[in-house]
């Protein structure tokens, strides 16, 4: 079924009785091509680039809960592609551009709205790092502007610039850059690949990898053993403790990062607008509610939730930043679970085990990557190399020192 506005008009007339489910409650077989760990937005966007872009069509997701529920539905839903190092830009940059015809190549509306996110600069040393990012942005063929505090004042009159601690001095502005509901994004991809053929199994948690001679065969699942050719890991926050159970120990924590929704207001904030002197992100929604995050909490952990230093350090910064929004409202707050490298970069790469590959690392990235994790891990998969713009995020780079320090935080996976 596609979707379309006469598809849409038609089912009004006839009361919405035609609508199908987007995805079947596939089965799982006992062999496939590929299969992929993890169904969230990485894992969903791998099946639908293997079977729309590489022709493999014996694939199979297994997602543990259900489709939507884990990181791809816990974020703040922001894309952009504002990096400051080489080997991040054109991953990001090519992500970007994904998005850009994401809803015309899933037919499916995610609400892509590219409504700008800028970053603040709060002193000069600031303003001539964004200058530079900036520049770096623009040779890797991404959009970005320098704005000047008279520039800032004209077209964000709503920010604090007369702060004592932290007056804004200026500010990087990607107008491309934007939103996208997440949960639909898990929805067009999972439709996508169902309907070139994968299996999309829900309620299937990976309990072991079959190896048997250094080489992978397959998982061992709680709906029965599945044989693989190749198998792809993406499951988020819970890398460090699936690919324990291939005995494989990963340069990662795993830390909880909260996110926060407000009672809805009449439209305040047109942009995603970024603190620069901490860390702080806040958009508007659709419906209203300003959603906002901030940093992850400062200990390891897989649970859903979050403390409350986290959320009265967040509250202040953004307060800071926008000093009207202290008089919002907190309606709702979740966690998602990050997993942090120890650069600050993702892995995109094969594991020790072969016929086992891995993609994860994404921090406080993962959403804005997911059309490209999804492009780059199915063509790793199906090819065997890696694609050209992900080919720094090799899973061997902290033995070797070629690190990719976006946030120059060093080797603290807390920090970045």
């Amino acid at each position: 079924m596609d979707y379309s506005g006469w598809r849409l008009l038609r089912e009004a007339l006839r009361g919405h009785r035609g609508w199908r489910p987007a995805w079947r409650r596939a089965e799982p077989r006992p062999a496939y091509d590929v299969v992929v760990v993890g169904g969230g937005g990485h894992g969903l966007a791998t099946a639908h680039f293997l079977a729309r872009v590489h022709g493999i069509r014996r694939v199979a997701v297994l997602e543990r809960g259900l489709v939507g529920q884990g990181n791809v539905g816990r974020n703040t839903t922001i894309i952009r592609s504002n990096y400051g190092r080489e080997a991040n830009v054109p991953f990001y940059e090519a992500s970007l551009q994904l998005w850009e015809r994401l809803e015309q190549d899933l037919n499916y509306n995610a609400m892509v709205s590219q409504r700008g996110v800028l970053n603040l600069a709060h002193t000069d040393a600031q303003v001539d790092s964004f200058r530079r990012r900036g520049n770096l942005m623009r040779l890797a063929g991404a959009d970005a502007e320098l704005l000047s505090e008279a520039e800032l004042r004209r077209e964000f009159p709503y920010l604090g610039f007369d702060g004592a601690r932290f007056p804004i001095r200026g500010g990087l502005l990607q107008r491309r850059g934007g939103t996208v509901r997440h949960d639909a994004v898990a929805w067009g991809y999972a439709r996508s690949a169902d309907r070139a053929g994968v299996d999309v199994i829900e309620d299937c948690e990976v309990t072991g990898f079959r190896i048997r001679g250094g080489r992978c065969l397959g998982v061992e699942t709680t709906r029965g053993p599945i044989e693989a050719g190749r198998t792809g890991v993406a499951v988020a926050g819970r890398s460090g403790e699936v690919m324990a159970l291939a005995g494989i120990r990963l340069p990662i924590e795993s830390h909880v990062l909260q996110a926060f929704v407000t009672e809805g207001l009449k439209p305040i904030l047109p942009h995603v607008v970024t603190f620069g002197a901490g860390h702080f992100y806040c958009s508007q929604s659709d419906k209203g509610g300003l959603v906002f995050g901030g940093d992850i909490d400062g200990y390891n952990s897989y649970a859903q939730r979050g403390n409350l230093p986290i959320v009265e350090d967040v509250c202040e910064e953004g307060a800071s930043m926008i000093p009207a929004i202290s008089r919002a409202r907190v309606l709702r707050m979740w966690g998602g679970i990050m997993d942090m490298s120890m650069d600050g970069s993702p892995i995109i790469d094969r594991t020790p085990v072969d016929g086992l590959f891995f993609n994860g690392g994404w921090c406080y990235g993962g959403f804005k990557a997911t059309p490209a994790s999804g492009m780059c891990f199915a063509h790793l998969l199906a090819t065997g190399e890696a694609h050209p713009v992900a080919a720094p995020f090799r899973l061997d780079r902290f033995a070797r020192g070629a690190t990719i320090d976006e946030r120059g935080a060093g080797p603290h996976p807390m920090r970045h």
